[in-house]
């Protein structure tokens, strides 16, 4: 006779494969597999994530295999409270399936929604939605936890303070927030507002579904900067 025992495994899942990109004094991880986001299964390609010579990271959304290709970075570090920066390139023309966000997010921290604090833009697949852009903290359903704007053409500087028991967002026009550039919206939320764990800061151009008005072409975001201030 012979006995066999059985054991529980221990252990993780292997880490996705991801790809080191160096944008803003800081490095990122982008992601290389799919995902499931605002109702699709994107899939996300390395190459869909470049800098240029002046250290501008260039987003792209293309077609690959018939299907949408998307891009994600994330922080290889946690940098807790303080304000985060991001200048980016006129979006004013992203199409209403097409979504720019630059969030944290701690997927550790579910006990606290994840730490996830959002600047957005897009119109959620709705051509006729007047809002292009929301600041928010989740869970979204909330009511108070999103606060929506009109995001204007041009260049635009979003920043994000985040203090204990505040987080406090902005945006202006122009590629500055040390100057009196002209304020385009801002909205500091009380409620809700995490403590620091081990989020990171995520940037993400991607498709969300649409019945109404499905992405239709190619689509490219500049992001100029991005800064951490203590």
């Amino acid at each position: 006779m012979v006995e066999v025992a059985i054991v529980n495994g221990v252990g993780s899942l292997p880490p996705s494969p991801t790809k080191l990109l160096h944008f803003g004094g800081y490095d990122w991880k982008v992601r290389m597999v799919s995902a499931d986001r605002g109702g699709l299964n994107n899939l996300y390609d390395a190459d869909n994530a470049v800098t240029d010579a002046d250290g501008a990271l260039h987003l792209k959304i293309t077609k690959k295999s018939g299907r949408w290709s998307c891009a994600q970075l994330v922080l290889t570090r946690s940098l807790g409270y303080g304000t985060y920066i991001f200048v980016v390139r006129d979006t004013s023309y992203l199409e209403p399936a097409a979504v720019l966000s630059m969030h944290t997010f701690d997927s550790s921290g579910g006990d606290q929604h994840y730490r996830e604090m959002d600047v957005e833009i897009s119109r959620w697949g709705d051509a006729a939605n007047k809002y292009n852009a929301q600041y928010g903290v989740q869970p979204f359903y909330v009511p108070g936890n999103v606060a929506q704007f009109t995001e204007p053409a041009g260049t635009l500087t979003h920043s994000l303070r985040w203090e204990s028991g505040r987080a406090s967002f902005s945006t202006v026009r122009g590629a500055s927030v040390r100057v009196a550039e002209p304020l385009v919206s801002q909205h500091t939320f009380t409620s809700g507002v995490p403590t620091p764990g081990q989020e990171m800061v995520e940037i993400m151009l991607y498709v969300v579904a649409s019945d109404t008005s499905p992405l239709q072409k190619d689509t490219e975001v500049v992001v100029e900067k991005f800064e951490y201030l203590p």
